[in-house]
């Protein structure tokens, strides 16, 4: 997907700084041509030498370069995108107020580019109110911001503040600047998080499901040109879902027909919630009061969601489901693909570790009712999108 692409790194003062030398190599793999600029502060970091030998190309960090000078309007306009990793907060408050008193600054003000950049940082700066500020005003600028993770930090803290990894650049720039078009014109129908069923007004049945892996396929469905429609269960986390319709829903019953109704507009159906497959038979209109005597709970079932859209699927639409499965994963996942006339199945299991509920990763494998199967190590949740949507393009365009 790099390949070819003019790629313009942009390197700042921060312990970060030898995660580039990483994301370098990862591009140039990947086929692009990379192209360098340090900040001064940059280089008590990181070996300038070790960023041109990796990058085959030389490193600039000053205006002047001997009796040459850098033409950052040029450079500017020859990148097909400019990364910015890692991004201190000096040179984030530098881009929001358009201070240009180095190289890569002055590269900045000239970019004709999408410009990307991955934050780093500790956490306390992290949070600070000006470096929000600061933020938002990039963001208004145009420019893109990759989200920092949490882990440990450059002060021995645990906290947010860290860069993304390379990898996770790489993914992000493809998937984002790259690839984006390739769903265009395509309506899509995502499922996620968990469903309650009410026992009464203050008690209900769930399941420990984030909706992570549902709201990142909606976000790469989206990025790659899809206009996509979410069907989000109760969620606890708040997400930016802009550019996403999305429909808030509280039970199976409610998901349900959401998803029936808008299902028939539709030419992509993922089903990543984990709906609840039983619902109390009676809820209580008030609350039910503690005693002495043993109380128990009598369910139904709830309506199959992923069965009822596989009944009425037309042969445009392609149908994905999940399987979520602690023994006989394989068996169960086949088992529920034919079952259901879905066109997918994603299995994942309790059994792997950093595997479904509550995790920020997922590992995955992927069956098609052609028999086909696609193993997937363990990835970030985000990455597990990026490589569900691709196959859901592969079949799209088969």
């Amino acid at each position: 997907m790099l390949t070819g692409k003019k790629i313009l790194l942009g390197v700042t003062g921060s312990i970060a700084a030898y995660k580039s030398a990483l994301l370098i190599r990862l591009l140039v793999k990947e086929g692009a041509e990379v192209k360098v600029i340090m900040t001064p502060a940059a280089k008590d970091f990181i070996s300038p030498l070790t960023l041109a030998t990796l990058s085959k190309n030389p490193v600039i960090i000053d205006l002047f370069e001997g009796n040459q000078w850098a033409d950052h309007v040029r450079l500017g306009r020859w990148a097909d995108v400019m990364i910015i990793a890692p991004l201190s907060c000096n040179t984030l408050s530098k881009m929001a107020s358009g201070a240009c008193d180095n190289l890569l600054m002055a590269v900045y003000l000239s970019a004709t580019c999408p410009v990307v950049v991955a934050p780093a940082m500790d956490e306390d700066m992290w949070k600070h109110p000006s470096t929000k500020l600061n933020l938002q005003t990039i963001i208004n600028y145009g420019n893109e911001v990759i989200p920092v993770s949490t882990g440990e930090l450059a002060s021995g803290l645990f906290g947010e503040g860290r860069m993304a990894e390379p990898p996770e650049i790489i993914d992000y720039v493809s998937a984002q600047l790259f690839k984006k078009g390739e769903l265009a014109g395509k309506k899509a129908l995502v499922t996620a998080g968990p469903t309650y069923e009410s026992i009464d007004p203050v008690r209900f049945v769930g399941n420990y499901s984030s909706g992570k892996m549902g709201i990142e396929i909606a976000r790469n469905l989206q990025a790659r040109g899809a206009e996509v429609h979410l069907v989000l269960g109760p969620v606890s986390q708040s997400v930016d879902l802009q550019g996403i319709e999305v429909s808030h829903v509280r039970s199976a019953d409610e998901m349900y027909e959401a998803s029936i109704s808008i299902f028939p507009f539709i030419d992509i159906a993922v089903m990543a919630a984990a709906v609840a497959d039983y619902t109390p038979k009676e809820k209580a209109p008030e609350k039910i009061k503690k005693s002495d005597s043993e109380w128990s709970l009598s369910f139904v079932r709830t309506r199959d969601i992923l069965k009822s859209l596989g009944g009425i699927k037309k042969g445009h639409q392609l149908l994905v489901g999940f399987a979520l499965e602690t023994q006989n994963e394989k068996e169960n996942a086949l088992s529920k693909l034919s079952s259901k006339n879905a066109d997918m199945i994603v299995l994942n299991s309790l059994n792997d570790p950093g595997a479904g509920f509550g995790h920020d990763t997922n590992k995955v494998t992927i069956f098609d009712k052609e028999g086909h199967s696609w193993f997937f190590d363990t990835k970030s949740k985000k990455q597990v999108a990026q490589d569900i949507v691709d196959l859901i393009i592969k079949k799209t365009n088969a």
